[in-house]
């Protein structure tokens, strides 16, 4: 939810947001029209109330005789309170409806347009080189006996696969080495819930244009997260926090499921685009005024494990028109991949300022002492899709893979990993 203050004091501000995102800028006057009466009927139920508690004193007051007049204007006047008291809190839903349609406003400086409307920050390290035909993530997998798609689909459908063997022990050492990375920046590990209500999803901004990603169970009302990111958020939700000893941290490490509903049939093969996936994700809540500074340090700790991990990459300031709803700047860090040729996407940091914390109640106590909203900030430090980029990257001739040396501490000291071919059993 925008700051009401700045709605109704800079509403082009809001308007200018709602262009750079190709939104609808017509709901912001809605939203101001809805704020105004609101207020008007809030303004209505608290003159009556206070009209009808200075006329409860006169009722005590009064003689035996004046008494039954006076009742009777006093329940005149009870029942216009329960009147205006409705009316201001149906002005109260209208507003938060509108409102609640209006998406984060983009941080200046913010590239204006779609997808491909980026700006690139800097680029990282070399392109990888090979003088052989560099096999895919999958082919390597699969000759390393890493990665099974083949039984994935066989057991849950398109999309789903196993890791295996060193796979998986590939998979846990990066993780451990992204805890590791987040503990010495300290970062608290929670292991999140990864099934939460609707209001805590809605909070988050994640059941807007995109709710068809996500996976619901209607029987339950539950909302299975495609991010810890969601229940980090929720974590302090209705809560005032002490952050005079600086910024909360949490490292949320969680199973994540999407439904990947509007991208049939794109990057079907391999891991790169699944339904189910882990990662290890940085959340913060700290004061609006070091939130900037906080997404700074954010891609920094980033930027750590992915030149650790050899890994030639980019970092780009994303579009207005690319963001989500919650985040008012976002850049996204993007490795290269050798046989697509292309950069692709591993982490996304966001800047979500006070949207997530006025949705979810969470405050933080000034100096003044009076409550205010938190700012909220998210970003990824590990996930499954970083084993494309390093198995590609680091893969030699004969199909083995070269450990970067920052993992090999976290996998028995293992320098490469060697091809295992599967042989699948009869009837597979």
């Amino acid at each position: 939810m925008i700051d009401p203050v700045l709605l109704r004091n800079d509403p082009d501000a809001v308007k200018r947001s709602q262009r750079a995102r190709g939104n609808d800028e017509a709901v912001v006057d809605q939203a101001l029209a809805a704020d105004a009466s609101r207020r008007s009927a809030l303004t209505e139920f608290e003159t009556l109330r206070a009209e009808q508690n200075e006329f409860g004193k006169q009722v005590k007051a009064a003689s035996k005789e004046e008494k039954p007049a006076l009742i009777a204007r006093a329940q005149e006047l009870a029942a216009s309170v329960k009147a205006a008291d409705a009316r201001a809190k149906e002005a109260e839903a209208a507003f938060e409806d509108a409102s609640m349609r209006i998406e984060n406003v983009v941080i200046d400086g913010v590239p204006q347009g779609g997808e491909e409307n980026f700006v690139t920050l800097r680029t990282v390290g070399e392109k990888p080189t090979f003088d052989f035909e560099p096999r895919d993530h999958l082919a390597l997998g699969e000759l390393l006996g890493a990665i099974d798609m083949e039984r994935g689909a066989k057991v849950s459908g398109a999309r789903f696969y196993f890791l295996r063997g060193v796979g998986a022990r590939l998979e846990l050492a990066l993780m451990n080495m992204a805890l590791d990375r987040a503990l010495q920046h300290g970062f608290t590990p929670l292991i999140t819930p990864t099934l939460v209500k609707p209001e805590v999803m809605r909070g988050t901004g994640f059941l807007g244009e995109h709710a068809d990603e996500v996976y619901h169970l209607p029987a339950d009302d539950l909302f299975l997260t495609g991010t810890s990111e969601v229940a980090l958020a929720g974590y302090h939700a209705d809560e005032i926090l002490d952050l005079a000893g600086g910024p909360l941290r949490y490292a949320g490490w969680s199973t994540c499921y999407r439904r990947e509903a509007g991208s049939h049939g794109k990057d079907t093969r391999g891991i790169l685009r699944v339904h189910q996936f882990n990662k290890l994700e940085m959340f913060v809540y700290t004061d609006p005024a070091d939130a900037e500074a906080e997404h700074d340090r954010l891609v920094a700790w980033q930027e750590e494990m992915l030149g650790a991990l050899g890994l030639h990459y980019r970092v780009i300031d994303v579009a207005a028109g690319d963001l989500g709803s919650s985040a008012a700047r976002k850049f996204d860090i993007e490795a290269w991949v050798p046989t697509q040729d292309a950069y692709r996407e591993l982490t996304s940091t966001s800047n979500c300022t006070t949207f997530q914390a006025r949705r979810l109640a969470t405050r933080f106590r000034t100096e003044t002492g009076k409550t205010a909203p938190v700012a909220t900030l998210n970003g990824t430090l590990a996930t499954t899709r970083w084993l494309v980029a390093i198995l590609e990257t680091h893969q030699q001739a004969d199909g083995s893979v070269i450990v970067p040396e920052a993992l090999r501490p976290y996998l028995g000291g293992l320098e490469r990993l060697v091809p295992e071919r599967l042989v699948p059993e009869k009837g597979i």
